[in-house]
């Protein structure tokens, strides 16, 4: 048996996501590849060749790979499907877009965000927005699987000495053309990747209100700023910052929750952090119901004395 892992990245560097999945391909069995498909992506795939685990990285490169489209990397990735009994994706926007082709011309059921590996044809997955725990073995010849980020630690990025095999890309399909990109450019870690988070919830009141009171907190922590979904809908906040089931899913070493309710499609979004702090007036918030540390009082109050007793 052989993975193949589907690298992330932005032609100059490997993406967090893809260490992880790294770590899932290596509890599937056999050895691990690679695949780098990029335009003078040069320096990812020798930075993919420095990843513990990793036995060989396949570079494809050319300029239809240029901006990551779906229908380009996933035609690159069938070509090399033969060889491979697992192919796996991080459960990334990126992922997503990819595997769901991947799985369709090779005519095999995908099997979508895992967070555990129980065997080399057995998966855990969460349901229900993470109420439950579904465990799904597959027959098929080839496993086309996306994984949950947050339940694999990352491969360590070095103590790899992997070869790098130069191939033939695959040519454009022409089924979609690159228009342009929208990114959001903040000083903060990217909420995925942040070690510590800061949320707010509809409790804020006001945009206004969610910058003034969790934004020095965030500060003083060196933290992202997240959101719960109702935050987000009423406008305090904007979508790439929205936490749980419908946004993104994060599991830092601390997070902060200030008055969010929890509500389930927001935990399912959270849960998974090592140490949750929530703040809330109502005791019967079900957010409490997974936080380790518990504050009932007004998050008015409560925020602006942790920022100075934090100096």
């Amino acid at each position: 048996m052989t993975a193949l892992v589907i690298a992330e990245h932005d032609n100059a560097h490997l993406k967090g996501s893809t260490f992880n999945t790294i770590t899932a391909a290596t509890q599937c069995g056999g050895e691990v590849h690679v695949l780098v498909a990029g335009a003078d992506a040069g320096a990812v795939a020798q930075a993919a060749a420095q990843v513990h685990g990793v036995a060989k990285v396949v570079h494809a490169d050319a300029p239809a790979f240029a901006d990551g489209l779906a229908e380009n990397v996933a035609a690159q990735v069938i070509a090399l499907a033969g060889d491979y009994s697992h192919i796996l994706f991080p459960a990334t926007a990126y992922g997503k877009n990819i595997a769901p082709r991947v799985a369709a011309l090779l005519d095999v059921a995908q099997i979508s965000d895992i967070s555990k590996v129980d065997a080399p044809d057995t998966f855990e997955r969460s349901i229900y927005a993470g109420n439950a725990v579904a465990t799904v073995q597959s027959a098929e010849a080839t496993k086309v699987i996306t994984v949950r980020t947050t339940g694999f630690d990352a491969a360590a990025s070095s103590g790899g000495s992997a070869a790098v095999e130069r191939i033939d890309a695959v040519a454009d399909s022409g089924a979609s053309s690159f228009v342009g990109r929208e990114v959001t450019k903040s000083d903060r870690p990217e909420l995925t990747a942040a070690k510590i988070i800061v949320s707010g919830g509809r409790a804020l009141g006001s945009s206004d209100k969610f910058t003034e009171v969790l934004t020095p907190l965030a500060d003083k922590l060196g933290a992202a700023l997240g959101a719960s979904r109702a935050a987000v809908d009423a406008g305090y906040a904007p979508n790439d910052w929205q936490v749980g089931q419908t946004g993104k899913i994060v599991a830092p070493s601390l997070y902060i929750a200030a008055g969010i309710s929890g509500a389930i499609q927001h935990l399912a979004g959270m849960k998974d952090s090592k140490v949750i702090v929530a703040i809330n007036k109502d005791a019967e918030a079900p957010i409490f119901s997974v936080a380790d540390y518990g504050l009932e009082a007004d998050l008015f109050e409560a925020v602006p004395a942790m920022v100075k007793e934090l100096g």
